[in-house]
């Protein structure tokens, strides 16, 4: 796990995994109006060196170490063969959820833990305890799949070629999405009727050669197939890396203006 030291001028410097929930949803400050100082895998370490720099820069100094804070003992969960219940009603477990990024327990099925996908993913499939209106659970072989596939699509992102940035750009996406209910309220089939009324504003501007409304539909077209893709349960980037992987090996001729590869 990475822990992040976060500094936002004049105002504090903290420690987080989860930059976008932490800094941008939960404080309001956008990429920007904060930097990050240092990157930790260490609990330890990250706990010293966020009061050095609290102290260095001359802000408040926080009384308890972060690893003091560490929210993952919590939440307490109950873990049986089937399920994994947790102590909070559904319509307040997301936010519980945040709180505990980087959580993990063992089942019958493996072992699991929370970030911003598996939050994504437990919201869509939560369920009201029976027994206690205040309890909720998911069923832990579905979500076994689920981080199954999840694990498999991180390691094809190894093949993407590309820079740290664009991946930065599908996460912002996906996060924005997730805040917005896409994943929870949507489905894949209001999606591509979105992708293909996309395609729609792509084509006229493409036709009147307006330049700026070819890049706002292109880049509307990559939003949709973002969500797309997620609501499906892959990551655009194993996507592109699929493709890329096939076409890299391509071979062909132009003719008439498109690419024809070759049938051999």
């Amino acid at each position: 796990m990475t822990y992040y030291i976060y500094h936002i001028p004049g105002k504090k410097i903290g420690v987080t995994c989860d930059l976008i929930n932490r800094v941008t949803v939960q404080q309001g400050y956008g990429p920007g109006e904060y930097e990050i100082l240092e990157e930790h895998t260490d609990i330890e370490d990250v706990s010293i060196r966020e009061i050095q720099l609290q102290k260095a820069f001359g802000y408040k100094v926080d009384q308890t170490l972060y690893k003091n804070l560490n929210p993952n003992t919590k939440m307490k969960i109950n873990v049986t063969e089937q399920t994994t219940t947790f102590p909070v009603p559904v319509d307040k477990l997301k936010g519980r959820l945040f709180d505990v990024i980087g959580m993990e327990w063992e089942t019958d099925h493996g072992r699991f833990i929370i970030d911003s996908e598996t939050i994504a993913w437990i919201m869509k499939n939560v369920k009201t305890s029976m027994y206690n209106p205040n309890r909720s659970y998911i069923y832990n072989k579905a979500f076994s799949v689920f981080t199954s596939k999840t694990i498999e699509n991180r390691s094809l992102l190894k093949t993407v070629k590309s820079s740290k940035k664009p991946l930065k750009i599908f996460e912002n996406i996906r996060t924005w999405a997730d805040e917005r209910g896409i994943y929870a309220k949507g489905d894949s089939k209001t999606q591509l009727i979105k992708l293909q009324e996309e395609m729609g504003e792509l084509a006229k501007a493409t036709l009147e050669n307006d330049q700026p409304e070819v890049i706002d539909a292109i880049g509307d077209m990559v939003v949709v197939l973002t969500n797309l893709a997620h609501l499906n349960g892959v990551h655009i980037e194993t996507c592109i890396s699929e493709a890329y992987n096939v076409i890299a090996k391509r071979k062909g001729k132009m003719i008439n203006g498109t690419f024809v590869k070759d049938e051999n």
